[in-house]
């Protein structure tokens, strides 16, 4: 009996052990006081890390961060060739490359550092909407928006402006043609998540080469606006 007693005993400690709920780390504002050799031990004290408030603040936006420039394109270069992306009047998602858009063509090729963003939305966008006929009137055979957002950004971004065919608006999504120009903005210190973003800038573009490159400093707006390239045409 004592034996049956003994496995009875074992078997009630097993089922105990394997019923008990995992313990896991807690993830928090809490640091060990001291350590421990396993987080199963009762021993352990915590003492939480002091928190401190602070009063909302208004958030001053601004997209002129400093560009990390390694080989920017120049006036004179061939355009590298790249991906991009856009949703067409029927709303299905389209891509073309930069070769299809300025091979044996002449074209206006435009960059902002981010849809929505309010230089980007009220000036730079908007100008060469308005100026597309003049600019088309002097053989532009495309003008393009580029920015580094997806193409449903994109798309929502026209829908927003209420822009028609005048300009065509592309997503350079992963950056991948900013990166090959070397046009990256880094604007990771700016607290709303924009990232690595493109400076702004205009080109003309003619088969393929660069013509004109007007090319601002990080995201400043004072030399690609549309009456810029209309006087440098």
């Amino acid at each position: 009996m004592a034996m049956a007693a003994a496995a009875t005993s074992a078997s009630f400690a097993l089922a105990k052990l394997l019923s008990s709920p995992k313990i896991k780390q807690p993830i928090s504002l809490l640091a060990p006081h001291k350590k421990t050799n396993s987080i199963f031990s009762s021993s352990a004290s915590f003492t939480p890390f002091p928190l401190k408030f602070h009063h909302s603040k208004p958030l001053n936006f601004s997209t002129t961060g400093t560009p990390k420039i390694s080989a920017t394109i120049s006036s004179g270069e061939k355009l590298p060739d790249a991906t991009l992306s856009y949703f067409d009047s029927s709303d299905e998602l389209k891509t073309v490359s930069v070769s299809e858009l300025t091979t044996n063509k002449k074209a206006i090729l435009f960059a902002v550092p981010g849809a929505f963003t309010p230089t980007c939305s009220q000036k730079h966008l908007p100008g060469f909407v308005e100026k597309a006929g003049e600019l088309k009137a002097k053989g532009m055979d495309t003008i393009a928006c580029i920015s580094v957002n997806d193409a449903f950004v994109m798309k929502a971004w026209k829908k927003d402006l209420n822009i028609g065919d005048e300009v065509l608006l592309l997503s350079d999504g992963n950056g991948d043609f900013t990166k090959a120009i070397g046009c990256e903005l880094d604007l990771s210190d700016k607290p709303i998540g924009l990232g690595v973003r493109s400076r702004r800038y205009a080109m003309y573009v003619e088969d393929g080469v660069v013509k004109i490159l007007n090319l601002e400093e990080g995201g400043a707006f004072n030399v690609s606006s549309a009456e810029d390239m209309l006087k440098a045409l």
